[in-house]
C-alpha cells in the first residue's frame, strides 16, 4: 500500500467518485468516515468514479471516534487551510494517512486543535479564495507525496 486518502464526512458525491478514482489510479487506499452527505450508492458518485468503483481498496467508519480507534497506531497528516505548514513540508512515507476534511468546513475544530504539529496545508495565492476543490487538494497531495516518495 503506497498511501491511504481519509475522507472526514465527505459532502459530495462526484467529489468523493472522482477521489476514489485518483486514489485506484495512484495506488492509494481509501478511507470513508460516515456520515456521508450522500447515500453511498448515489448514481453521481458511481458516475464520477465510473466503473473503477468495484476495484477500489476502500475502508468506511461509522464515526471520526472509529476511525481513530481503528487506525490509533497509524502516522497522520492533516490537510486544512488552518495549517501553518505547506503539504511539501509532509514526512511522507509508505502508508502514511492523508487526512481530509468535508467540502463546506474542513476538519472538525477538534481534530485541528489535537493536531497542530501535524497540520498543513496546499499555499493559494490569491486572496479571494478559501480554499481549492476537495478533488484537486487530494490530487495534489497524494501525487507530492508518490513524487517525495519516488514510486
Amino acid at each position: 500500500m503506497m498511501l491511504n486518502i481519509v475522507l472526514i464526512n465527505p459532502e459530495i458525491p462526484n467529489n468523493t467518485g472522482n477521489i476514489g478514482r485518483l486514489a485506484l489510479g495512484s495506488g492509494c487506499k481509501l478511507h470513508l468516515v460516515k456520515p456521508f452527505g450522500f447515500e453511498i450508492d448515489d448514481t453521481r458518485l458511481k458516475r464520477a468514479g465510473l466503473d473503477y468503483w468495484q476495484h477500489l481498496d476502500v475502508q468506511y467508519y461509522d464515526s471520526i471516534e472509529d476511525f481513530f480507534e481503528k487506525n490509533a497506531f497509524a502516522k497522520m497528516a492533516f490537510l486544512s487551510s488552518h495549517g501553518t505548514k505547506s503539504h511539501y513540508d509532509i514526512p511522507f512515507e509508505e502508508d502514511l494517512f492523508l487526512v481530509f476534511g468535508k467540502e463546506s468546513k474542513g476538519l472538525p475544530k477538534e481534530i485541528t486543535e489535537k493536531h497542530p504539529d501535524q497540520l498543513y496545508k496546499i499555499p493559494l495565492f490569491s486572496e479571494h479564495i478559501r480554499s481549492l476543490n476537495l478533488a484537486n487538494s487530494v490530487g495534489i497531495v497524494a501525487y507530492e507525496g508518490i513524487r517525495q516518495l519516488n514510486l
